[in-house]
């Protein structure tokens, strides 16, 4: 697959880089070039991503970080079985737990969520670090959604770091995974709340949280189609216009105004989440 000459796979993390100097000199840099495409491609174009991974699996199959890129790859194009194979894959070459959590959810893909809340109330889980650990409760909800056990679902996200006002890279992603499961099990009003919470901390757009928010008050987004005789008005410039479907505008509240300080009035601190995960 061609590879742009801007690409010189130093790109790569230096702990990837390191990973490939058991590798012939060229070969480490073909290696490392398609490694880079992966990377590049593989939130907007999955399938390009998956094609460079393929190539760099075929090129050096024994090292650790490519039989991970090839995972994330498959991965991204809901392979999850091949996935699944890849990541253990590395996790056998390497020793590390930092996989398991995808791994899981790769069970969960595969139709097996009863596996993914056994791997979630492993032992594995406890090497993970805070990060990991919260993916795995993401996980772990989505596996009791899938079996439609919803009060389980949110009594699983519910936990110190869904609590805790400050903002970590997971805040928008846990905030709006328990907004979700509160309004799948009924509880509007609850949802609404985190879902403004989710959009609080949701700095890179992470999430669709806004949008979401935005469907429960009611506003919704419609072309503005201007048709008087080719003339417009000093608003014609707007291709969108915002109509709230539920009250006037002069009655609508801001969405930051209804966010509860509280907000998490059930959520357990006690250590209990290896027994919420496994249920």
């Amino acid at each position: 697959m061609p590879i742009p000459d801007d690409v010189t796979g130093e790109e790569i993390d230096k702990d990837v880089r390191q990973e490939l100097q058991s590798l012939p000199k060229g070969l480490a840099e073909d290696v490392s070039r398609n490694l880079v495409m992966v990377a590049r491609l593989i939130d907007e174009d999955p399938e390009g991503a998956y094609g460079y991974s393929r190539v760099a699996l075929r090129l050096a199959s024994r090292v650790a970080a490519v039989r991970e890129a090839a995972g994330f790859a498959a991965y991204a194009n809901q392979k999850y079985s091949e996935a699944l194979a890849e990541f253990r894959a590395a996790r056998r070459m390497t020793g590390n737990v930092d996989l398991w959590p995808v791994m899981a959810d790769c069970e969960r893909g595969l139709g097996r969520p009863e596996k993914a809340l056994d791997m979630a109330g492993a032992p594995e889980v406890q090497k993970l670090d805070k990060a990991g650990q919260v993916e795995m409760r993401l996980v772990a909800a989505g596996a009791r959604r899938d079996m439609d056990q919803l009060d389980a679902a949110i009594v699983t996200l519910q936990s110190p770091e869904l609590a805790s006002n400050s903002v970590q890279p997971w805040t928008a992603r846990l905030r709006y995974a328990y907004a979700d499961a509160l309004l799948a099990a009924g509880r509007e009003r609850e949802a609404r709340e985190w879902f403004a919470k989710a959009v609080e901390s949701d700095k890179d757009g992470s999430t669709d949280a806004s949008d979401r928010l935005a469907e429960l008050d009611g506003v919704e987004f419609v072309d503005a189609l201007v048709e008087d005789d080719g003339e417009s008005d000093t608003d014609s410039d707007s291709d969108v216009e915002v109509v709230n479907s539920e009250a006037p505008e002069s009655e609508a509240e801001p969405a930051e105004d209804s966010v509860d300080d509280d907000g998490l009035d059930d959520v357990d601190d006690t250590d209990g989440d290896e027994g919420d995960l496994k249920g």
